[in-house]
């Protein structure tokens, strides 16, 4: 099987056209002497993937999968694409923001629609995932989902709360080490995140790059 993560013209094939315009998706030729790692999750951790490559140059082929990850639902239909060609040394991975948005009929996010998906569901595709990851052999981290600030459309403040305490479970159950980006950005929220938005601006971006590739590094 061709390795889309390694191969330019197998990854055009898996990463969409509009995609490819992002500059987090870019194919990135790797060096094969170094170790790989696969950096799974929604668009914040498509904002901190050029910051964890560039502060792992020479260290890791930094990857991340073709797009944003979205839900749990999603990760578990999609994993097997998302590993390529395995033989990763350490996956980063969340989710979280997609399973405890709100949406309305027509897929628009509105807090008097229906929320993606509930708690008990989430911890459940959560424990599924984790396996998953962990029969892969590399060192797997699950980051702690970001928090929701007042205001952000389809999704009410402290939600991230409970589902992060729900993650925790699954997580020492699986002895899955946590990268608690929540408790690390919480302070520094004004000079970070967007107002009213789960998303962070440029420094945001690298703040929490710089603590995903803390982590990885420890792990490689």
């Amino acid at each position: 099987m061709s390795d889309f993560y390694e191969n330019e013209s197998a990854w055009r094939e898996k990463v969409a056209a509009d995609a490819r315009e992002e500059a987090c998706m870019a194919f990135a030729p790797g060096d094969p002497k170094l170790p790989r790692v696969l950096l799974i999750g929604d668009s914040i951790s498509m904002g901190y993937t050029i910051p964890v490559r560039e502060a792992l140059r020479g260290a890791a082929n930094v990857r991340r999968i073709p797009g944003n990850a979205g839900m749990t639902e999603r990760g578990l239909a999609n994993l097997d694409l998302w590993l390529g060609g395995g033989n990763w040394a350490a996956i980063h991975f969340n989710f979280g923001l997609h399973d405890l948005k709100y949406l309305s009929a027509d897929g628009k996010l509105d807090l008097s629609g229906t929320q993606v998906c509930g708690l008990a569901a989430y911890e459940l595709n959560l424990g599924t995932l984790a396996m998953r990851l962990l029969a892969t052999g590399a060192k797997v981290i699950w980051a702690a989902t970001t928090p929701v600030p007042e205001g952000a459309s389809g999704r009410k403040a402290g939600d991230e709360v409970t589902y992060n305490a729900a993650a925790a479970r699954v997580m020492q159950k699986a002895r899955i080490p946590v990268n608690d980006l929540h408790a690390a950005v919480l302070p520094e929220l004004a000079t970070y995140q967007l107002p009213r938005n789960v998303h962070f601006n440029d420094a945001g971006s690298k703040f929490l790059g710089a603590r995903v590739a803390e982590h990885l590094r420890r792990a490689l």
